[in-house]
């Protein structure tokens, strides 16, 4: 329901994995294999005089430095600058209000209902059940839309279609309430918590 982009973060999670995998094979067989070891000092030093060689044909007239380290500097900016921007979409979407909107009844003026106010109204309703192991309420942006996402976490032998039908209930009150109908998500998940926790079996 929020903004966060979660293929790209699938991604790019996966290739990080797998960069992290590559490189463990890799110590690994460095410190098992022996011809592996041969291989990787001969390529090593290969490499390291490569570099070097590059190093002192691409020195800046009159300097000892290479004008490389300052393209290495340049990209080192760039991939920052987009770790920034990765870092800003995460959690996108929350909002603090969920309703704003003229009123023109006799006395006119601009109605401005704030998300926490759902929030600490659903979060008060469903605290202390003893079928919960846990619930959390947020107010998000969704299409344009202010919305809720409610999140709750079942006990073991709770029927989930019997706990969405009393969540839905209680958002018809709060819809009753505020005088408009909200766009709602419901997810009902289980965890470690759900299934370990000390209260009583719910049948």
């Amino acid at each position: 329901m929020n903004g966060t982009p979660r293929v790209l973060n699938r991604i790019l999670a996966g290739i990080f994995g797998l960069l992290l995998l590559a490189v463990g094979l890799l110590l690994v067989l460095l410190a098992a294999v022996p011809a592996v070891a041969a291989w990787w000092q001969g390529w090593s030093s290969g490499a390291w005089a490569n570099i070097r060689t590059l190093s002192e044909s691409t020195r800046i007239p009159g300097q000892s430095e290479s004008w490389l380290w300052i393209v290495m500097v340049l990209l080192l900016m760039a991939v920052i600058v987009a770790m920034v921007a990765w870092l800003a979409q995460q959690g996108k979407g929350r909002s603090n209000i969920l309703v704003a909107e003229d009123d023109a009844g006799e006395v006119p003026g601009y109605v401005r209902i704030g998300g926490g106010v759902a929030e600490q109204a659903l979060r008060a309703a469903l605290a202390g059940r003893p079928d919960l192991a846990g619930a959390t309420v947020a107010t998000y942006d969704f299409r344009g839309r202010p919305g809720l996402r409610i999140r709750v976490q079942p006990r073991q032998g709770v029927a989930p279609h019997l706990l969405a039908a009393e969540v839905s209930a209680l958002v018809e009150a709060l819809d009753a309430v505020i005088g408009r109908r909200t766009p709602v998500l419901i997810h009902i998940g289980s965890g470690a918590r759900s299934r370990f926790g000390r209260a009583e079996r719910v049948r």
